[in-house]
């Protein structure tokens, strides 16, 4: 039987009080666990059988609980007065709403992922791994870039769109957009590849033929100013360090222009 009658009083057994209270049985449980709701003693057969008063409570446990009271504080808000209820109500209500408005922004910031590379760079250093892809750049090839424009804006924001500027319209010029192309795909070659010297030298002719002077991305960034030397540093690091071919034409370039490199 789901229920009987003790003493004049309608007695319920578990299950059908989890269902007039729309709950499941864990839940129940659970709130005895937590001290929420009376816990009944077993009848002759061993069964717990709760009353009216038990439903009411679970039925006020679960209308809090479903507005967002955090179940720690059911207990509290279940015993309080009148203007002790309110005013936890409005304290609850305030953690609430400071809750929603952290949650907006993380759902802000989930939305800009969207974006891609925009929400770790600025738009030009963004463009400039859009031309990069253009040009057929491998995705590896701008993943590793990308990482160092992260690195460089974060530190440095201002000198970042000036390097990028500046590379993005070195790769106007069909040479170096060859020599761009070429060192990604080197990238995998083993550092004694007989590629690699010819590849130096070409790196080297354009080198000697665009010297950085004024300063690299001199207009965005202001006259003079250099590039920060632990920044270039780490980023030399970041871009170079996992491939031995490149390291190997580094090394090229500078045996043939030490001072340039």
């Amino acid at each position: 039987m789901d229920a009987t009658r003790a003493g004049g009083r309608q007695l319920l057994t578990i299950g059908r009080l989890a269902e007039y209270a729309g709950v499941t049985i864990k839940a129940v449980r659970h709130y005895h666990e937590r001290g929420l709701l009376p816990e009944p003693d077993r009848d002759s057969s061993g069964y717990r059988r709760y009353t009216a008063r038990h439903a009411i409570t679970l039925v006020k446990i679960k209308t809090l609980a479903d507005a967002g009271v955090p179940l720690a504080r059911v207990g509290e808000l279940l015993a309080a007065g009148e203007d002790e209820f309110r005013a936890a109500i409005a304290e609850i209500d305030a953690d609430l709403r400071d809750r929603a408005a952290r949650i907006e922004r993380s759902r802000q910031r989930v939305a800009a992922l969207r974006a891609g590379d925009r929400m770790f760079v600025s738009s030009a250093v963004a463009g400039y791994l859009d031309r990069l892809r253009e040009l057929g750049v491998s995705d590896r090839g701008v993943d590793l870039e990308r990482d160092v424009w992260i690195l460089m804006h974060a530190v440095s924001p201002r000198e970042a769109d000036g390097w990028a500027a500046d590379k993005r319209a070195a790769l106007e010029d069909p040479e170096f957009r060859a020599i761009y192309v070429a060192y990604d795909e080197a990238y995998d070659w083993f550092p004694d590849d007989p590629r690699l010297p010819a590849l130096a030298t070409r790196t080297g002719h354009w080198l000697a033929a665009h010297p950085p002077d004024p300063p690299l991305g001199a207009a965005a960034r202001g006259a003079g100013e250099r590039p920060d030397p632990v920044v270039a540093r780490l980023a030399a690091v970041s871009s170079g360090a996992e491939s031995p071919a490149w390291l190997r034409l580094a090394e090229l370039l500078r045996q043939a222009e030490p001072r340039r490199v």
